[in-house]
């Protein structure tokens, strides 16, 4: 299987889901963003650990890590290796056995072991974005039969325009409740009208 090298972009919160959070994955040799919702414990959990911050009881990842370690076993990497519906699956890849896990609980304990995160390349090419200031580069750089459909056809410079059709996107992603998506579209309308 083909996989991507990813790190941690950031986390943001994403009222369009009940109060869950877009984590953002960013591919390391590449302009792509991969958004996943998870759930607030979770990312409370992978903020946490992120910033340095320990609890003075462990939390459930902190307690898995040491259960894991315990049985002397070792965490190597991590990889989302699949997606159903609108659902991210991924894997654990201890001692070379691959367990099934949820995406964000896979993260938890990508973090507090270290190790790297992986995204199949079929799962990046069917549900990462590039974003808006590196998808002008990519125009720039890349033959249009490398681009993705979506993205060739000719956007009118201007801010005002740009904003309009992010919006119109993130409608169209919310209506198809596609909550991955409308997170990572909101949060480049943000930056957008920060520039303002």
């Amino acid at each position: 299987m083909d996989k991507v090298l990813v790190d941690i972009l950031g986390l943001s919160t994403n009222p369009a889901s009940g109060g869950a959070y877009a984590l953002i994955l960013r591919e390391v040799n590449g302009t792509r963003r991969l958004p996943i919702i998870i759930g607030a414990s979770e990312a409370q959990s992978i903020a946490l650990e992120m910033e340095g911050i320990k609890p003075p009881r462990p939390l459930t990842h902190d307690l898995m890590k040491n259960i894991i370690t315990a049985f002397g076993a070792e965490l190597s990497d991590i990889i989302i290796d699949d997606l159903r519906d609108g659902t991210f699956y991924a894997k654990l890849n201890i001692d070379s056995q691959m367990i099934d896990s949820r995406p964000s609980d896979a993260i938890a304990l990508a973090v507090r072991y270290g190790v790297q995160i992986y995204v199949a390349a079929s799962v990046m090419d069917e549900a990462a974005f590039i974003p808006e200031d590196e998808d002008e580069d990519q125009h720039q750089t890349s033959p249009p039969s490398q681009q993705n459909p979506k993205q060739q056809h000719h956007q009118p410079p201007g801010k005002i325009t740009q904003l309009e059709q992010l919006n119109q996107q993130l409608k169209e992603a919310i209506d198809k409740e596609n909550y991955e998506k409308a997170a990572a579209l909101r949060d480049e309308i943000r930056k957008l009208e920060l520039r303002d």
